[in-house]
């Protein structure tokens, strides 16, 4: 008898680890929003995703104005630092000293899933089961400088994430180990 309960808890045991493991795949919107935080919480939402080369010029033009207008704005949040060079009409712009903790990418902080709003059917791709999640989400960690009215203004879709509830989309993938966002 004692042989017995022993076999039944030890298949009870592996039951409860082997379905604890799956359950992490599962499409859920807790396992969406798990895997989606843990994500975030790494990768911050920047400026500049591919990093900015500085110094950075801005000669004048039509197709320079947004351009002049973003360093402008990083200027004035002390970011930057702007030199003109009036005989060549150029403007250099440069780290500032509070600056290099953010440059080049100039991250903001990091999104907080608050609610999954739906998902695809997940389905194979790439060898992956995957799916896309849309999603509703708040920003943490952000710096000060971010927050000013120029570089919201500057920089939209910086302002769209620290609007009030700010969505996104985001593609997860699985092999059965747990949801994650594929690099």
């Amino acid at each position: 008898m004692a042989r017995s309960s022993t076999r039944w808890a030890a298949a009870a045991a592996l039951a409860a680890l082997v379905g604890g493991c799956s359950s992490a795949s599962k499409p859920t919107p807790k396992n969406f929003e798990t895997a989606l935080n843990a994500y975030y919480q790494e990768h911050s939402d920047c400026l500049f995703p591919q990093g900015h080369t500085f110094p950075f010029e801005v000669a004048p033009g039509p197709e320079a104005k947004k351009d002049k207008m973003q360093m402008d704005a990083l200027t004035d949040a002390g970011m930057l630092q702007r030199t003109e060079e009036p005989a060549m009409h150029v403007e250099h712009y440069t780290v500032a000293v509070a600056g290099n903790r953010f440059a080049p990418r100039f991250c903001y902080g990091h999104r907080e899933i608050t609610s999954i709003d739906s998902f695809t059917p997940p389905g194979p791709h790439n060898g992956f089961t995957e799916t896309t999640v849309s999603y509703h989400y708040t920003m943490h960690d952000v710096p000060v400088w971010a927050q000013t009215d120029a570089v919201q203004a500057a920089f939209p879709q910086l302002a769209a994430a620290l609007g009030s509830s700010p969505t996104g989309q985001t593609t997860l993938a699985t092999v059965g180990a747990g949801w994650q966002v594929p690099e």
